[in-house]
């Protein structure tokens, strides 16, 4: 039966130079209406946890929550999926560095600009921030990555760092923690402590 992760492979697929009739298919059949572009699987584990603490099912609602792999890629992606392509309605998240990229390439691509949301740092930054150290260093302790976090910290590229980046670039040392974390910070905040790019993305929804 398809699904929207058939409808993610496909559209990856496609952007690779791949051909685009799955795509197209599986777009019709699922109904898909939009297509939410992020950078990477740590931003897709946050949307999708907040999501879920909202009672929302994005794929019945034909949302296609979509890694790129890189913010250079949304040219590429917007140009297969917005005006000049299937026709959807693309939203998203991106950092503040990357924000030129997304502007030029959903240009490129005659879609609408304002529909995005802009991380200050990136989106592990605005979780930290709402979070508080203190707060993420529990998570870290209760997901038995402690010690692991001390080692980190004595490394002395972090002496002159901030405990705010000094948890953002531990988040970012080994693969596959970031993409945890993404769920696991989300699922810690107070619902009013929700960081604005997040909260407008889901809003907007």
């Amino acid at each position: 039966m398809a699904d929207m992760e058939s409808f993610r492979e496909a559209v990856t697929t496609w952007a690779a130079g791949g051909p685009g009739d799955p795509a197209r298919e599986l777009a019709a059949r699922l109904s898909v209406r939009t297509a939410v572009l992020l950078e990477g699987l740590s931003d897709a584990a946050a949307v999708s946890a907040l999501a879920t603490r909202r009672g929302r099912n994005l794929a019945a609602e034909g949302v296609c929550v979509l890694p790129m792999g890189g913010a250079m890629s949304v040219g590429r992606f917007a140009h297969l999926l917005g005006p000049s392509g299937l026709g959807l309605r693309l939203t998203g998240l991106c950092d503040e560095a990357e924000r030129d990229y997304y502007v030029r390439g959903l240009e490129r691509a005659g879609a609408a600009k304002h529909g995005f949301f802009v991380c200050a740092a990136d989106l592990e930054d605005e979780l930290i921030r709402a979070l508080g150290v203190r707060r993420v260093e529990d998570l870290v302790r209760a997901e038995g990555e402690l010690r692991a976090l001390q080692t980190f910290l004595r490394q002395p590229a972090q002496r002159n760092r901030t405990s705010q980046q000094q948890l953002r670039r531990f988040l970012g040392t080994k693969k596959g923690r970031k993409i945890h974390y993404g769920r696991v910070l989300v699922e810690a905040l107070d619902p009013e402590r929700i960081p604005a790019p997040l909260d407008g993305l889901l809003t907007s929804l």
